[in-house]
Order: structure tokens, then sequence, then C-alpha cells
């Protein structure tokens, strides 16, 4: 995160507005309803909205949030880069870079700036474009501007071909259980249809009261830790042993499943890895099974097939919503034992994988926050 207090004197710091032209009176917004899909990009705060047919801007600009941005999360990337032949509505700051600052290098110094100090409003936050004007950012020599933006690049991509990676090893996983076991829904292969209930050892809830949180101490998993099969170790919770001693119940150990009972993510599922061997879980389903199952029930519960198989349950409350019996009477195919070691054995080598990949992944956004601070700094 780049801020207003992080930079030095060693470059010139001049105000966005000096160094851009907005160009937001050209903008205009077009309702969803009235918007033709067309073959022309479609711009909003946060990306590409869609696609529309007519366009109004025709060169290389960068385009700032103006209101519905990740403005409490700037991480995420508040700022981007259009060129070609565009659309974008009201909700964007749309900016052409004057002849003392690159285009690039722009985009870089504001994708991921701290503009909170420059934001209006309390329900839904506005950066105006007096706001936006307002904001320092450091003005190295062009050169200098064009290096910068090339190394932030070149570390970008490379976080780029990780995340690509990561994705397709994702499919391959999807294409060993499918080339195994069939499409779980046809069945192709008359896999043998049992009640979960039959391949599990038993189902339990979590916690329903909260414990009292600690800086330090072991992981409490809660439902937004629950994604894409693992347990995220993003917004984790740590609870004292004296806090855990009161939910001694909701223990989890290595091989675990945990199943979202309530709330937007209802029926993800994550297996408890080893390194959550231990930890406790909240209101959520913990469900017990052998290994070699939890592998398979893990993937089959997040599959395609499993979102929409369980999606009608969710809905029978106001609120998303899934309980034990429910979960137990789920009727799975049930291949042998056998064929689910042998994708047990498949998803751990493509997990192995996947893992190195998260790891380089991870040195890697390091790597360019790093760059980033020293660059705007101009330590780089």
């Amino acid at each position: 995160m780049i801020s207003r207090n992080f930079f030095t004197d060693i470059y010139p710091i001049k105000f966005l507005g000096e160094v851009v032209e907005f160009l937001d009176s050209k903008r205009r917004p077009v309702t969803e309803s009235d918007r033709r899909a067309g073959n022309y990009p479609y711009y909003g705060a946060n990306g590409q909205q869609g696609t529309i047919d007519d366009y109004i801007f025709d060169e290389p600009l960068v385009l700032l949030a103006e209101d519905g941005g990740h403005f409490g999360n700037p991480e995420r990337g508040i700022a981007y880069q259009i060129s070609g032949k565009t659309w974008v509505n009201n909700h964007a700051h749309v900016l052409r870079p004057k002849e003392n600052i690159d285009l690039a290098f722009l985009c870089r110094v504001l994708e991921n700036y701290d503009v909170t100090p420059f934001v209006t409003g309390t329900t839904r936050g506005k950066l105006t474009q007096a706001g936006a004007a307002g904001i320092p950012i450091p003005i190295p020599p062009i050169a200098e501007q064009k290096r910068i933006a090339e190394i932030l690049d070149r570390t970008q991509s490379l976080i780029s071909k990780r995340k690509e990676a990561i994705a397709k090893l994702d499919t391959l996983t999807q294409s060993i259980f499918l080339e195994m076991f069939g499409d779980p829904d046809l069945n192709p292969k008359e896999w043998e249809v049992t009640e979960f209930s039959s391949q599990i050892k038993s189902v339990r809830y979590g916690t329903g009261s909260p414990p009292i949180y600690s800086e330090e101490g072991i992981p409490f998993i809660r439902a937004t830790n629950v994604k894409e099969g693992t347990v995220k170790s993003k917004d984790m919770k740590r609870i004292s042993l004296e806090e855990a001693n009161k939910i001694a119940k909701c223990q989890i150990k290595f091989g675990d499943l945990i199943v979202v009972r309530s709330g937007v993510n209802t029926g993800d599922c994550a297996m408890i890895s080893r390194e959550y061997d231990g930890a406790y879980a909240a209101f959520d389903l913990i469900v017990e099974l052998p290994l070699t199952n939890a592998i398979f029930y893990n993937f089959l519960i997040n599959s395609a097939y499993g979102k929409s198989y369980l999606a009608p349950l969710t809905r029978r409350a106001a609120q998303p919503h899934l309980n034990a019996e429910q979960l137990k009477n789920l009727r799975f195919i049930s291949p042998s034992m056998s064929l689910k070691e042998e994708f047990a054995k498949r998803v751990e080598a493509v997990e192995k994988i996947k893992e190195t990949h998260r790891a380089s992944l991870s040195e890697l956004q390091a790597l360019f926050a790093s760059l980033q601070h020293r660059a705007f700094r101009g330590e780089l």
C-alpha cells in the first residue's frame, strides 16, 4: 500500500491535478438494461463491467475509482490502464497524463494508493474529482519513471503467470476426477450412490458462541477462512488455551472436513491440513471421516456438481443454512476405496506442485511490494 506520508524528498512531489487532465466530463453511464452488448469494453470503478456497441474514448488512459472502489483495501487495486476504443461510466475518473508523466508509471503509483484521507461519505465512500486532484505523487525524471514501471510490470507479469499456473493445476485436478469417475451428475460409470452418512464417522457442530480472540494463540477457523477447498490464513482469528478449553468439542484435526453452515458461502467445504491440526472451528459443521474419503468428498462437495446439489437445501430459510441431518442425508456416488485412494495420491501430487507455486507467488508478491515501496521512495 502507498500513502501520502510514504514519499521522501528525493523526487519532486506534485498533486495529481497538476500532472493529469481529467476527462470525466466525456464519460457517460448506461444502465445495464439499456446497454447493448457489442465489440467495445464498458468500464467502471473496478474494471470491465461488460461490453457495449459504441465507444467514447480511443487512447491509452488511466482509470481511478470514484465510488464503489476498493478504498478500504487498495491492495485489490483502485486504478488500472485502458487503451483502444472504450466506454467508461461515471464510477471511475478518466485520467490523461500530461507530458511530464508516463502513463504506466502513473498507474503503478495510483493502483495501490491509500486514498482514504481524500474520500468523502460514510455509507459509500466517494473520491471526488477535487479530492483526487489533491493526491500527492512523486515525479522522477521521465526516464526513471519508465524504468520503474518496467521493473514493476515484469514482476507483475511473473505474479500473473504463477496465478495462471495454479489455476491450470486446479483444472488438472478436475480432469483427473472426470477421467477416473466421470460426471457425478450423470454417473456414466454407474457407481453405487449412497448416503453421505455411510462414508463418514460423525458430524458435529462448531461453537455458536464466538470465544474471546487473542493476538496470538491457537487458530480459530471461521466461515470466511473456508475457501476453494482449503483453509485460508487471511483474517485468521486466534484464541488462548483457556478459551479453547471452553469449546473443547470444537477442536479439529488433520483430515476433518469443515462445511460452512450458514451465510453467503454456505456449503463451502475445506479439508483441514496438517498446519491446522488441533485448531478450533466456529459455527460450522465438522465432519470426521477417513483421510481418503476426506480428499474425495472435499473435491466433490466443492465441485460445480456439489454446489448445485447443496444449493436447494440452503434456500429453505431466509438466510442460507445447512444442518447436520441435511448433510448426512446427501446422496453421492461412492466408487471403490482403491479408486478413491488412487485419486487421493494424484491430488496430493498436484497439491505439492501447487504448494510450490503458492510459495513462489507469496515471494513474488512480497518482492513486488518491496520494489514498489523502494521505487517511489527513490531507493530502487
